[in-house]
């Protein structure tokens, strides 16, 4: 069967089951998300085993590290995958929740509920576990998906999508509504992006050429992730513990994530005292620095920044540091460098928090606090699907809320228009 077939009969076999899921009831599809859950941790020495192909594979093409890091799965991210599909399971069902209803002067009675968008087709790379994450989300809120994930990850998202698919039919979901497309080719992505009759929306997970490539080729609606070029701004009113706290986590627990930290702002005034501590955590921590000429002088050995550095997302022990001369100074590099992710200020005075807040814009912006936290699971939507930096229609994690559409519903008692 050629590609084109291939790809068209599981849309067609999604397309289907669509129809069925969009009015399953929630105590249905909860009872699917649990079972999906239980068998991935039951299945888990499976899952590492396949995980293994994949990640010998990534070692022979020269993966780097950071990105084999994303494409591991250990008991502790399998575990992690099935406790997101349970907060989903506990989540309330956004289908058919009436979000606003008025009577007119003829006294027609208009509402306003949410629906299931129908098909989402979703492309992604490296992370196995946004399989079962996207899985679980779109079942949740009624919705069939098409899951392509990269040739990286290949064996272990096929194990992944067939446990969640076969759990979810012995629940009772209709066959079809999960769909794994396990064609490594690069056809089967530009079919998919060309199946606006079948598909409602796509969504890419992925680099930056993987968001591009798709924005440019689809004839479908697209909720992009773009990259994510994440700061933080130390002010000269920051409490420096708290500060060095923040940077150090916001670079190193997991720089591999969208949500990481590439590039850090500091106020002169607190960059003599600062500066030198915070290079040499992260050198212990084996950060490579790349600073402004302000930064160089502060930290020995730091290496000069470059202008394609600061729009950089290095998914990597890498980060940009660069000197300001005040808040309006950060916000302004911000705003011509960031791309519109997660932004933070770590800041004692309530005044310039809030003006942050307001001048900054992105999916998500935090005062005090690491920019880790833009996840879905920590956001309490129980998983996501990614972070949308679009501004139409999600924007930030994309949960089950953001899954969803709505139509209006008219109640009448025989009138007609004049």
């Amino acid at each position: 069967m050629q590609i084109k077939d291939r790809v068209e009969e599981k849309v067609a076999q999604a397309k289907k089951a669509s129809r069925r899921l969009a009015h399953l009831g929630s105590t249905s599809k909860n009872k699917a998300l649990l079972r999906m859950a239980d068998r991935l941790v039951a299945e888990g020495a499976l899952l590492k085993e396949e995980n293994g192909k994949d990640l010998a594979a990534g070692r022979e093409k020269g993966l780097s590290s950071a990105m084999l890091d994303r494409l591991e799965l250990n008991d502790d991210r399998i575990g992690a995958m099935a406790e997101g599909l349970r907060q989903v399971a506990a989540l309330p069902d956004p289908v058919g929740e009436v979000l606003r209803m008025w009577k007119r002067p003829n006294d027609l009675q208009i509402g306003k509920i949410r629906v299931p968008i129908g098909v989402i087709g979703i492309i992604y790379e490296s992370r196995p576990n946004v399989t079962a994450d996207a899985a679980g989300l779109c079942l949740k809120a009624g919705n069939a998906v098409v899951l392509r994930g990269g040739s990286e990850a290949l064996h272990s998202n096929a194990v992944i999508a067939k446990i969640l698919s076969d759990s979810a039919i012995d629940a009772g979901v209709p066959d079809g509504a999960i769909q794994f497309i396990d064609i490594p080719d690069r056809e089967a992505v530009m079919h998919m992006l060309k199946m606006d009759r079948s598909i409602d929306l796509i969504i890419p997970r992925g680099g930056e050429g993987l968001i591009r490539t798709v924005c440019e080729h689809s004839t479908i609606p697209v909720i992009k992730h773009d990259k994510g070029v994440c700061h933080t701004y130390i002010d000269s009113e920051a409490d420096e513990a708290m500060a060095l706290r923040i940077a150090m986590n916001a670079k190193c627990q997991r720089p591999g994530v969208c949500n990481a930290m590439e590039t850090l702002l500091i106020h002169r005034s607190v960059a003599d005292t600062f500066l030198p501590e915070l290079g040499r955590h992260l050198v212990a921590a084996g950060v490579e620095i790349r600073g402004c000429p302000e930064t160089q002088k502060r930290i020995a050995g730091c290496k000069a920044a470059t202008e394609a550095d600061w729009t950089t997302e290095y998914n990597d022990l890498i980060l940009s540091i660069r000197v300001v001369d005040s808040l309006t100074q950060a916000v302004e590099h911000i705003t011509r460098y960031g791309s519109e992710h997660s932004e933070a200020i770590v800041t004692r005075d309530y005044a310039r928090a809030r003006r942050f807040l307001a001048e900054v814009d992105a999916s998500a912006v935090y005062v005090n606090a690491s920019t880790r936290f833009t996840d879905g699971f920590e956001f309490g939507f129980g998983a996501e699907i990614g972070i949308s930096t679009n501004r139409l229609h999600a924007r930030g994690p994309v949960g089950l809320e953001e899954l969803t559409s709505y139509k209006y519903i008219v109640f009448g008692d025989g009138q007609i228009r004049e």
